[in-house]
């Protein structure tokens, strides 16, 4: 794969995109409004428009959350919450999507669990730290039976259900630009931004069409996994698909070329039309182009 280069070095993020949902600070209840109004007036918004991408933001989430893990005790979660959220101002409104750390770390530790034998798991992270780690989700859940991330993560690779929520019209490809004197430049970044009342319509959609013909397929289950997902927040909130870190690994031409969720429409347009032919070409091509990217993990 031409467009696609490993790149070395450790102030990059993980190859990892994120799904995230911002929501409208003013429907937040307290003290939670409080806290991120005070969070706000402080550090500012991470995004000041739809068109611009929260990297920086997402690459020092990814530094401190590294930072808290660096102990000489192995740690699977960080000791406390993070008191931190991207903010985006879009159309003089403002919207919050708390990191929610120590959560996303539970998440990720269950997902740990489930991909790594016991013997290299037990050396990555001690039997233990693990007990501890899960006694103490348990005890926070009793607390917080209602709570949700607000943020996804997939490492290597967007799944392709993650597309359903968007158009092509909602994508936003931002170049990386070059360093001005003393002013670091911008990373490359490719987003996907839209509105939460959008991302439930098109969902729903994909989902019946995929319920009625291709029932009980992988997408049919992750359209309903992303459906449910999105219910969970405010109607009026922002949802966001940031390739994050893939970026890196990923080549710019690619990037700019890369319409994945463009096509993944085109190719539920063709199913819902009696199309599968040109249906399963379009799907085809579209986890044809991950299945590249994930291959990456395995090269020397």
């Amino acid at each position: 794969m031409q467009d696609v280069t490993a790149v070395r070095t450790s102030v990059l993020p993980p190859y990892a995109a994120h799904l995230r949902v911002y929501e409208p600070l003013a429907a937040l209840p307290e003290p939670d409004r409080t806290r991120w109004q005070a969070h706000l007036a402080d550090r500012g918004p991470d995004a000041g428009s739809a068109d611009q991408p929260v990297a920086r933001a997402a690459l020092e989430a990814q530094r401190e959350a590294l930072a808290e893990l660096l102990a000489r005790t192995p740690r699977a979660l960080p000791d406390k919450e993070s008191g931190r959220a991207f903010v985006r101002v879009v159309d003089s409104v403002t919207y919050v999507c708390p990191w929610a750390t120590r959560l996303r770390s539970w998440q990720a530790l269950e997902e740990l669990r489930e991909s790594l034998p016991v013997a290299l798991l037990d050396t990555v992270l001690p039997r233990a730290v693990r007990e501890d780690a899960l006694a103490a989700q348990a005890r926070w859940r009793t607390e917080h039976p209602d709570a949700r991330p607000w943020i996804l993560t997939s490492r290597w690779e967007v799944p392709v259900r993650w597309f359903l929520p968007f158009s092509a019209e909602d994508r936003r490809w931002v170049p990386a630009t070059e360093p001005a004197g003393e002013e670091p430049g911008a990373p490359a970044a490719l987003f996907y931004l839209t509105t939460m009342a959008q991302a439930r319509r098109r969902v729903a959609r994909g989902y019946r069409v995929l319920r009625e013909r291709l029932r009980g397929s992988a997408l049919a289950q992750g359209a309903e996994e992303v459906g449910r997902w999105l219910e969970e927040f405010h109607p009026r909130s922002l949802v966001e698909l940031d390739y994050g870190g893939l970026v890196h690994a990923i080549g710019e031409r690619a990037l700019a070329a890369d319409q994945s969720a463009g096509e993944l429409a085109d190719g539920l347009a063709a199913l819902r039309a009696g199309d599968a032919e040109a249906a399963s070409e379009v799907y085809e091509t579209v986890t044809e182009r991950w299945r590249q990217v994930q291959a990456l993990r395995l090269a020397n």
